[in-house]
């Protein structure tokens, strides 16, 4: 099973290369952002690899990164979610974008995708809320957290708080911070910082019986 090319680019197509490895070209699909990335013909590439054996077929799916791979492996779990869609979430979100959808049960942005309809993103962040890669409660909060730094302080304490609140009365912590993170946008503007934990909690209760 191939894991991992290191070759010279030598063509490109809208959605695959040819990598050329000691004289044997590879067919190798990759995702949109990542196509369009690439360096000039006849320069060093090295992928990470997924390979999907069928039948008829043997097809390469090549990826920058590492964790891009695994995505591309979690997102083709869910049904209905094949490779070459796969391919086209991550090429529309990105690692990051995916990895903040899934830890937010963010449907909206998994429906950005075309080919992704309502039902079938609801599905995708469902599945992939307790599934995600090197998750925990700290990846979380950085994707929930404002980059504001003068705001960033009193936000990452409220979000604690009310965090605890939640967890304190039963909720599972994957689910209560993906609540906190819709909650978060439903804040007004001139929410008082002595209110805000008290917002946060009422909001995020909101999001968990929706």
């Amino acid at each position: 099973m191939i894991a991992r090319l290191k070759g010279v680019l030598e063509a490109t197509r809208s959605d695959s290369l040819i990598l050329d490895v000691n004289g044997v070209g590879y067919l190798v699909y990759c995702a949109s952002n990542f196509m369009g990335r690439l360096p000039s013909l006849g320069s060093p590439l090295s992928l990470h690899i997924e390979t999907q054996v069928r039948e008829d077929a043997i097809t390469l799916f090549g990826f920058e990164q590492e964790m891009e791979r695994e995505w591309f492996r979690l997102l083709t779990t869910v049904q209905g979610v094949g490779a070459r869609l796969a391919l086209a979430i991550l090429g529309a979100l990105g690692v990051e974008g995916v990895s903040r959808a899934a830890a937010l049960q963010d449907k909206q942005a998994f429906a950005r995708t075309p080919g992704v309809g309502p039902k079938l993103a609801g599905r995708i962040a469902n599945d992939l809320k307790d599934k995600a890669p090197a998750f925990g409660a700290a990846v979380l909060r950085q994707a929930l957290t404002p980059t504001n730094d003068a705001v960033g302080d009193s936000f990452q304490q409220a979000l604690s708080d009310a965090l605890s609140a939640l967890l304190n009365l039963g909720y599972k912590e994957p689910d209560a911070m993906a609540a906190l993170g819709r909650a978060r946008h439903g804040l007004g503007a001139t929410v008082a910082p002595e209110a805000l934990v008290a917002e946060l909690i009422r909001n995020g209760l909101r999001e968990l019986s929706a």
